[in-house]
């Protein structure tokens, strides 16, 4: 009978090897979100599934999640090459992604790719800025590699990996709202957002709409002063660190090579610890439903779905052992 069970449980996609299925609770909303974890130092495998439970059960968007795993099926985020069931993104409506450094398969890439030429919406966190790197001169996806004038990242998000403009591990960030766009649907009822994350330098081009911007902090939790000292930027201008202070999220519509248009929310906060920040989940969640056409809700209900209690974010400090399975519902 367990056996059974269980049979029934993976089947319904409630259950499965190599991947997360979350379906919708309450009115559901006819819409697939693709949720892509797969970065070796911010606990992305822990942050997607938190959000495919929040979208589906707060807010009744189907939810898959996909990792990366290891070859005995753990979840293993060092392992870049590695995306099962890329299947899924070929009924995505939108893409949520926290992604660096992934170099997968050509079948795999092209699954990546057809979704993002019919034009469906991104968002996309922290280092998805520098999603893709690793894919040979040969390869038909070369030019997505971040050290390639930008890669995927600056085509898509309209930014690469440039720098910690703040100190790594040592100063987190406080969201200031840009006031010319404070109206912008995707930031209703966001507000007192942190991220103890350090800012990244970012100079997003100019058909970007601003929505926050980062500013420095002198410790690691919210309540401490902002920074003050004078920094270099990537052009060698020199500047006080929050004076301009950097983008940390923006907005813009793109087009892409099958000429149809992605509309992206791109933000450099989004390690699992930032997403404990109810500001930040609700502009993600916000950004959903702008990129999708739907109308924001006017408070969205942004509260995890159980227990949220994400790892401290550091290189090779992801929970050893972990498969897709204990994420499932109710775990």
């Amino acid at each position: 009978m367990k056996h059974l069970l269980l049979s029934l449980l993976a089947a319904s996609g409630l259950m499965a090897a190599d991947h997360v299925v979350y379906e919708p609770a309450g009115a559901a909303k006819g819409k697939h979100i693709v949720l892509l974890s797969g970065d070796e130092e911010y606990r992305s495998e822990e942050a997607m599934p938190m959000l495919g439970k929040l979208l589906s059960q707060r807010h009744g968007f189907k939810c898959t999640v996909l990792f990366s795993l290891g070859a005995d099926g753990t979840i293993d985020p060092k392992n870049g090459a590695s995306l099962p069931h890329p299947e899924a993104l070929d009924s995505a409506d939108a893409i949520v992604m926290l992604l660096r450094f992934r170099h997968w398969d050509e079948a795999t890439t092209k699954k990546f790719e057809a979704a993002v030429n019919r034009g469906i919406p991104i968002v996309a966190l922290r280092t998805s800025t520098h999603a893709f790197n690793g894919y040979p001169k040969d390869s038909p996806y070369a030019a997505w590699n971040f050290n390639n004038n930008g890669g995927w990242g600056k085509k898509f998000l309209g930014e690469t990996w440039v720098s910690h403009w703040g100190k790594h591990k040592v100063e987190a960030t406080r969201g200031v709202i840009e006031a010319a766009n404070a109206n912008h649907p995707v930031l209703t009822a966001v507000s007192d957002l942190f991220a103890n994350t350090d800012v990244y330098e970012a100079a997003p081009p100019a058909d970007s709409i601003i929505l926050v911007r980062g500013q420095i902090l002198q410790g690691m939790t919210p309540d401490t002063a902002p920074a003050s000292y004078r920094k270099a930027t990537a052009a060698k201008v020199e500047q006080e660190v929050n004076s301009p202070m950097m983008p940390v999220a923006w907005l813009r519509v793109v087009k892409n090579d099958a000429g149809t248009e992605n509309k992206i929310l791109a933000t450099t906060m989004g390690a699992a610890t930032d997403l404990t920040n109810e500001g930040l989940r609700r502009m993600v969640v916000n950004g959903v439903y702008w990129g999708l056409g739907l109308n924001v809700p006017e408070k969205a209900d942004v509260t995890p779905v159980g227990e949220y209690k994400p790892t401290m974010y550091g290189f090779g400090e992801f929970k050893k052992g972990l498969k897709p399975d204990d994420f499932v519902m109710g775990k």
